[in-house]
């Protein structure tokens, strides 16, 4: 085994293969998004591929791997800008993707994003305990990667443990984009006037999530379906009198209305979050401070090594200029230009003051549910509520009506930087957990989160100019002569676009908001009374996270978490018990690891054949058959890994 004290940790070929793994995991990640709204996590697929890489060199040690996998988790939270920056386009501002000002509002938001969650590592990290799913199951697999070519015999089958679980979990998602096995379940029903339903995903990796996260929050996103589903949507429908097909009518009144309860719940629930964490925010902070007055640096130990405050405000500071000429640019020859300066302070003023309340939102968020599960574009609903309504306040009045394009648009560039600074935020404290729990130096993976911001954005702008070329976006005409494809539906760029013409156009339904706001306030005195009577915790911003969340991830996920409850019952008091707990976490990371690196792959093979189901082997007439196989194969996988798990011994 290597000396701790002179393992290597921050390289240049570390830094290189993390690089290297961005690109391709951001591109993945674009196309996805786009596609079907979601994103996958990629730290944990990308600590995979670095220690398979770097396995030959014997002086590669685990603090190496998870600067890799720390450089590369940039490109699943990066990508998540086109949750907002194709709105430029849908509102037609834009015809295609700038890359100066688009790498801009990547950059300089991702690099903030990180100074901003420096110092919530102590308060969120260390001194909590929240479970940081994602974050540990990264851990896991790089001890066990490790320690297998070390030759523990536990991490040897802890290893082998992730292969099985990843090939099993890479398996039923090749099937399931075979069309062989059915990619989700779901059923809608009319009573009346009312419409409703449910539905779940067979997704492994939302199952592996679910037992990593626990009972507690897997319960409050069930709470949160229930809510949504059993008493918003067909009380809306009913009242409405919503046309159309069960299934039609009940998505599209969750997709227009539920969703924006389910914001409003996760607004309020995450501003009393982060009023109870202020105070250890500020401690955390006070310590970097007092260490850094009294140069204790070679007194304090290398795993508590933050990048020191004077550097962080220092790239605080330095970042002001860039991002003034960012909105200057984005701005100027329209019918702001007599208003710029103020709207520049403005824009500055708000980003960085919202962008770090938003960001500490994420980082809890993340700690909560893991990054992949984190609805990040609730907070972006948020974010352009607030950019929007400021603007519709103060310079609508002054600008006047025609200017109402040019402030939607100017209110999507400000909120673009402060989402990719929340999302970035919200990698950032899963990474550091990773990093506490493998020995890591903070300040280096905070340097090397920085390398890895700055490579996501340098992807972004020509992937999606590719896509805008390639598809286009659903709703946005198409140039003349371009290519016969199906669009690019960008579910959330298109609602996030929406809103800020709602707020700047006057025509923006706030009792939703409203409504959910005071739900999130129920849900808060809710579980203040759990605690005090010492009962199972509710998390209020996982019931909220539960209404926003579409079905079929939701209830994966409250699966998961069940299982893990009985797996861990049934384990309990055995004398292999805490190697079986162990190797049920290990069990779980391999699920996400293995449906992760397939959408990889099937990202891959989408955009190089230009065809949304490359490996369909049977079209829609296979269908029963498809759900009862999915079925039987999704439950047999499960069953068979568990078991596997519970009889391991050392």
């Amino acid at each position: 085994m290597q000396d701790q004290a002179t393992e290597a940790e921050l390289t240049l070929r570390g830094l290189v293969l993390g690089v290297a793994i961005t690109f391709l995991f951001t591109a993945a990640n674009v196309y996805l998004g786009l596609k079907v709204g979601l994103t996958f996590a990629t730290s944990i697929p990308a600590a995979v591929i670095s220690m398979a890489l770097l396995r030959p060199f014997k002086d590669a040690g685990i603090r190496e791997n998870n600067i890799v996998q720390t450089v590369a988790s940039a490109a699943g939270t990066q990508a998540s800008i086109i949750f907002v920056l194709p709105g430029l386009v849908m509102v037609g501002w834009w015809m295609n993707f700038p890359f100066w000002e688009s790498f801009g509002a990547c950059a300089t938001g991702g690099v903030l994003g990180i100074m901003f969650s420096i110092p919530l590592r102590r308060a969120m990290v260390v001194g909590s305990n929240l479970p940081y799913p994602e974050g540990v199951a990264a851990a896991e697999v790089l001890k066990v990667g490790i320690g297998s070519r070390e030759g523990a015999a536990e991490a040897r089958i802890g290893l082998a443990m992730i292969v099985w679980s990843s090939l099993a979990s890479g398996a039923f998602a090749a099937l399931t984009a075979s069309r062989l096995f059915v990619e989700e379940i779901s059923g809608y029903f009319r009573i009346g006037k009312s419409a409703t339903g449910a539905g779940t995903g067979l997704s492994l990796a939302l199952i592996g999530a679910g037992h990593l996260v626990g009972f507690s929050v897997g319960l409050a996103m069930f709470i949160g379906f229930s809510m949504a589903w059993g008493i918003a949507t067909p009380v809306l429908t009913a009242l409405q009198d919503t046309p159309g097909e069960a299934a039609k009518a009940a998505r599209t009144v969750w997709a227009s209305q539920v969703r924006f309860l389910g914001a409003g719940a996760i607004g309020v629930a995450a501003l009393w979050k982060l009023g109870e964490l202020v105070a250890p925010i500020m401690h955390g902070i006070t310590q970097a401070l007092a260490a850094r007055r009294n140069q204790a640096a070679a007194a304090v130990s290398r795993v508590e090594q933050d990048m020191p405050m004077g550097i962080v405000g220092a790239i605080m500071l330095a970042l002001i200029p860039p991002m003034a000429v960012l909105l200057v640019v984005f701005m100027q020859g329209g019918a702001l230009n007599r208003i710029i300066l103020p709207l520049v302070i403005l824009g500055l003023v708000y980003i960085f003051i919202v962008g770090a309340f938003i960001s500490a939102i994420c980082g809890y968020m993340a700690g909560l549910i893991g990054s992949s599960n984190s609805p990040v574009s609730g907070v972006g609903i948020l974010a352009v509520l607030g950019a929007g309504l400021l603007l519709a306040l103060f310079a609508l009045p002054i600008a006047g009506d025609a200017a109402r394009p040019h402030l939607v648009a100017y209110a999507l560039f400000v909120t673009a930087i402060v989402f990719s600074a929340a999302t970035i935020a919200n990698d950032n404290l899963q990474d550091l957990k990773t990093g506490e729990l493998v020995g890591a130096t903070p300040w280096r993976q905070q340097a090397a989160l920085i390398v890895g911001a700055l490579a996501g954005a340098v992807i972004i702008p020509p992937i999606l100019n590719l896509l805008n070329d390639a598809y286009g976006f659903a709703g946005v005409a198409r140039a003349p002569g371009g290519p016969e494809t199906q669009p690019l539906p960008a579910p959330q760029a298109t609602l996030i676009s929406a809103l800020a013409r709602g707020v700047l156009g006057d025509s923006l339904d706030w009792s939703l908001i409203g409504t959910g706001a005071a739900v999130g306030v129920l849900l808060i005195l809710l579980d203040a009374g759990l605690a005090r009577k010492g009962w199972l915790r509710l998390p209020p911003l996982a019931v909220g996270i539960g209404i926003y969340l579409p079905p079929g991830v939701t209830l994966p996920v409250m699966a998961g978490a069940i299982l893990c409850k009985v797996y861990q019952r049934r384990i309990a008091g055995k004398p292999n018990a805490e190697t079986a707990r162990r190797m049920g976490v290990l069990m779980a990371s391999g699920l996400i690891v293995g449906e992760s690196l397939f959408g990889v792959l099937l990202a891959g093979l989408i955009v190089g054949t230009g065809n949304g189901a490359p490996l369909a082997v049977v079209g829609e007439d296979f269908k029963p058959f498809d759900i009862v196989l999915g079925l039987v194969a999704f439950a047999a996988i499960l069953y068979a890994l568990y078991r596997k798990a519970a009889k391991v011994t050392v």
